[in-house]
């Protein structure tokens, strides 16, 4: 049977609350032959409370998503039907899936998305923060220099950055955003979305220490920098760069210095102008 028959389905489920499940939903749910799936036993609870039964379950989670993708696609190829879910919310987005979607366009496979809940948006909507432009940047890494590396070039960019951490690593994470970032932002901590004790903590980024122990999912919300700080001024400059020359810093390496310590000046800008103190 030609490819083109079947149809990978992406279905958005609940983050939190069962009511969030669409009528769309629960019917492709009810019609496809296979749904893949990160964890097998949350999806057969949610398909048990929604009244479905005796559907074959195919686990696919980061560490087998490579290993999985041939079958799943031997499935689509076949003429059957495939949803692919997440834990909770909107696949691919943060969760696997990008793989299998990438493959099935390749192979002109009909891919067609269920919307629903999602996380970041939801989190966004209820943070009060700048909405447009924003960056999803999924999970944060574990490593200190990793996390630096991923929030550096937002340093200067207008943009509202959102991602995922857990709870035991957010203080960590935050002092490292304060450090990299640099400059006053507005922070939300959106926690347990859509349930019982959905929350939402405001802070401004310098105040990262008084964060206490938190419970549950959280999604974290850093606004963008403030325009009257995008740009660190000339005799603060200045004063960065009389103070390596002092320690007799080479001239790449301080230019490097002032770079990380400064905000929305060039390459090319500072050292130019730490050639014009060095000349006199």
């Amino acid at each position: 049977m030609p490819s083109r028959l079947s149809t990978l389905w992406i279905v958005a489920t609940p983050i939190g609350n069962l009511g969030d499940i669409s009528k769309r939903a629960i019917e492709v749910l009810n019609q496809v032959d296979v749904v893949a799936c990160e964890d097998t036993r949350t999806t057969g609870n949610l398909l048990n409370l929604l009244g479905i039964s005796k559907k074959k379950l195919v686990s696919y989670y980061d560490k087998v998503e490579k290993e999985k993708l041939d079958s799943i696609l031997k499935i689509l190829e076949d003429g059957k039907d495939v949803a692919l879910v997440s834990e909770a919310g909107s696949p691919v987005i943060s969760d696997p899936g990008f793989l299998l979607v990438r493959e099935c366009r390749k192979r002109k496979i009909r891919v067609s998305a269920v919307p629903g809940p999602s996380a970041p948006i939801a989190a966004l909507m209820i943070s009060g923060i700048e909405p447009i432009p924003f960056t999803f940047l999924g999970f944060m890494p574990r490593k200190k220099g990793d996390i630096k590396a991923t929030l550096t070039p937002f340093a200067t960019i207008n943009t509202t950055l959102i991602f995922f951490e857990r709870k035991s690593r957010l203080k960590h994470t935050l002092q490292v955003a304060y450090e990299t970032l640099k400059g006053e932002r507005e922070v939300a901590i959106v926690k347990e979305l859509t349930k019982m004790y959905e929350d939402v903590i405001f802070f401004p980024l310098s105040k990262y220490e008084t964060i206490g122990e938190l419970k549950g999912e959280i999604t974290v919300i850093i606004s963008p920098p403030q325009k009257k700080g995008l740009r660190t001024s000339e005799p603060d400059l200045i004063n960065m760069i009389k103070k390596e020359m002092v320690s007799n810093v080479k001239g790449k390496d301080l230019v490097e210095r002032v770079l990380d310590a400064s905000t929305g000046w060039s390459k090319k800008e500072v050292y130019n102008l730490y050639l014009r103190i060095k000349n006199g």
